[in-house]
């Protein structure tokens, strides 16, 4: 199904893959010796472990859902089994891809990057994706939105490591706004057990030239992102675009989140935007 009328429309962002991969080929051929070993914001990882959770999750992606390359099998009854696999999953891989040099996970990361562009624009965007998103709490998800979900992962870690070494971002509005797209449609997960009257709605504003507007509504029973709210607004948030992508990636503290945004009506209603984890575990 392709979502209600007033939904926001699909997040279609297969061709961007290429781009930001490019630019993370760029980022890290530009890296001094030194600076592999320098502390990122992702508390256990420094830039080499980055790099190397970005090449493995490339290939084990391409593995599992493109070849149906399935070595073990694991029982997932819980989002709390799902996060200790991931984790495990990706503590092993960059325990193995961190140790190599880096002409040669530079030049593993080429080829990854083009199959995985590659696999992902060869999908039909909306038919069945092989893994749901999680975090959007969907049991099942449209191609569109696990690719979707793939460049908020390039992305963002990519980030991570321009962050860590003072490198200018990537924060265009051609490849950051889609990534706030996608995270935003967690929202309506999020807020599944939080009690308001039908027809209230959150307003998540991102400022920057990157950033918009995203609409929560109340509905008779569950919470729906919306085009626009068709009645009054119970709280709005505004973050600006160079926090936003860390709030949504466990990447910043929430006690420092709150003294630089801004919350106007329902305060509690609006701080749970703070909870917005666009990320598995």
């Amino acid at each position: 199904m392709r979502g209600q009328i007033d939904s926001p429309e699909p997040v279609l962002c297969a061709h961007l893959l290429r781009r930001v991969d490019t630019e993370l080929i760029h980022l890290l051929r530009s890296i001094a010796p030194g600076e592999w070993e320098v502390q990122t914001i992702a508390p256990l990882w420094k830039v080499r472990d980055v790099a190397a959770h970005l090449l493995d999750t490339a290939l084990r992606k391409l593995s599992l859902a493109r070849d149906s390359w399935f070595v073990e099998t694991v029982e997932i009854c819980s989002a709390r089994d799902l996060a200790d696999v991931v984790n495990r999953l990706n503590h092993e891989g960059v325990a193995v891809y961190r140790r190599l040099s880096p002409p040669v996970l530079i030049d593993a990361m080429k080829l990854a990057c083009e199959q995985s562009a590659a696999f992902h624009e060869s999908l039909d965007p909306f038919a069945p994706a092989r893994f749901p998103v999680s975090w959007a709490g969907e049991e099942t998800s449209l191609n569109w939105f696990d690719t979707a979900r793939e460049l908020t992962e390039r992305w963002h870690h990519q980030q991570q490591i321009r962050f860590a070494l003072d490198r200018p971002g990537i924060m265009i509005p051609e490849l950051y706004h889609p990534v706030l797209d996608t995270f935003a449609r967690g929202l309506p997960h999020l807020y599944q057990e939080i009690n308001a009257p039908a027809g209230a709605a959150v307003v998540l504003h991102v400022s920057g030239e990157c950033g918009g507007e995203w609409f929560l509504r109340k509905g008779s029973g569950r919470w729906d992102l919306v085009k626009k709210p068709d009645s009054g607004i119970a709280a709005r948030v505004t973050i600006p675009q160079e926090l936003a992508w860390r709030v949504f990636t466990k990447g910043i503290d929430r006690n420092a989140v709150l003294r630089l945004i801004g919350i106007e009506g329902d305060r509690d209603l609006g701080e749970k935007v703070l909870d917005l984890t666009a990320v598995v575990a």
